[in-house]
């Protein structure tokens, strides 16, 4: 009789299976971003690091469920699979603008409810959750939008020219802005986690002093890393940032440590 197959994840994809990696590392994509996002940098990083990249609701595969509009809401979504992802291994969260408060929310459930802590904590091209940076970009019709998402040069431009992908895309990338604008927390709202935070130093959306800020919302270790580029300077750095997670991961979980 053949095993049963497992049920497929719902939250999280895994692009490079890595059985035998000593941790893993949970990235969170941007508003209007998918999973696939990080296919790139999965493939990158070495075989002690296996990539679980987060699907939210509302896009690719996920299409017909109802998309979620506060951070708060996609942490949860994404906690309530995670914890039995990552109960028998240590793990660490890499969010990119968006995903990045999802990131912190999610290593704030993960503190307080979690079966453990991150080990780190990286948040790329977002603002300090202190620091308040709603431009209405959820309120402006299909064409500021599309103008917004031409600007940023993190969407292929083959999906801005092609009407039916822009109909079934665009309600998630605005119900995705609505989280990202809304989304604040006070200064008391801390981690434990070491944070690394990474920045473009010509993001017309995050000034480094608003990434650096992240410095007071973690009882930990932090980071401040700045690359040339704009919002999307993952892209034109990919083999400098994969370099970082693997540096600071080597140090967070040495030779020999066992996971769990």
């Amino acid at each position: 009789m053949a095993s049963p197959v497992p049920p497929r994840s719902t939250w999280f994809r895994t692009f490079h299976p890595r059985p035998d990696a000593r941790i893993a590392l949970v990235c969170l994509p941007y508003a209007g971003g998918a999973a696939s996002a990080f296919y790139s940098l999965s493939e990158r990083l070495p075989a002690q690091i296996e990539v679980l990249a987060a699907q939210y609701p509302g896009r690719q595969d996920r299409i017909r469920e109802p998309y979620l509009t506060t951070v708060p809401d996609l942490a949860r979504g994404a906690f309530e699979e995670l914890g039995a992802r990552v109960a028998d291994r240590p793990f660490a969260l890499f969010g990119h603008s968006m995903g990045g408060a999802v990131a912190f929310e999610l290593a704030r459930l993960l503190e307080r409810d979690g079966p453990c802590a991150p080990r780190a904590l990286f948040v790329s091209g977002r603002r300090a959750p202190s620091i308040a940076g709603d431009r209405g970009i959820r309120f402006r019709d299909d064409a500021g939008l599309i103008a917004e998402l031409r600007e940023l040069e993190g969407t292929d431009s083959r999906v801005l020219e092609e009407p039916e992908l822009l109909r079934l895309v665009l309600p998630t990338v605005r119900a995705d802005y609505a989280a990202a604008e809304t989304y604040h927390r006070g200064a008391e709202a801390v981690v434990n986690s070491p944070v690394v935070a990474l920045a473009g130093d010509r993001d017309p959306h995050v000034r480094l002093d608003e990434a650096a800020a992240w410095r007071g919302h973690t009882t930990g270790v932090f980071d401040l890393r700045v690359f040339p580029g704009g919002h999307f300077f993952l892209a034109d750095h990919e083999p400098e940032i994969a370099a970082l997670v693997t540096d600071t991961l080597r140090v967070a979980i040495p030779p020999g440590t066992v996971a769990g």
